[in-house]
């Protein structure tokens, strides 16, 4: 059948009046620090590196790491190790066909946020 109303409404919702909702931010953030442990792995694998390389470059690439911006990155890379985890079991679950429902996917949204941060706190702490 035709669609009479074809030409008076937008074909997708415009980003001026959608709300971001928790599961895609959530959904978003997952690949976001997926990409984000890519980077601290290699500032990891340029540390070894430059400890078998030279004292010199080594003592450079430490300088770098141990920075006020290099303890920033490994915090965050510390973060991102606990979210993306926390969101690898949630996904997990989500593969048994349970918690699909919107209050429990929040919730379980919630608590991959939540989780990653005291974790990541806790890690600090510890370690």
């Amino acid at each position: 059948m035709a669609d009479v109303n074809r030409g008076n409404r937008p074909l997708s919702p415009h980003l001026s009046i959608y709300r971001p909702q928790l599961t895609s931010i959530t959904s978003i953030l997952t690949r976001i620090t997926g990409n984000a442990l890519l980077v601290g792995a290699l500032l990891a694998v340029w540390w070894f590196l430059a400890a078998a390389t030279s004292p010199d470059y080594f003592a450079f690439v430490d300088g770098v790491l141990t920075s006020w911006f290099g303890d920033l990155v490994m915090l965050l890379s510390v973060w991102a190790l606990w979210y993306h985890s926390l969101a690898g079991l949630r996904h997990l679950y989500w593969d048994t066909g349970r918690g699909m429902d919107i209050e429990t996917a929040e919730k379980l949204g919630w608590g991959c946020i939540g989780g990653s941060v005291v974790l990541t706190i806790l890690t600090v702490l510890v370690v």
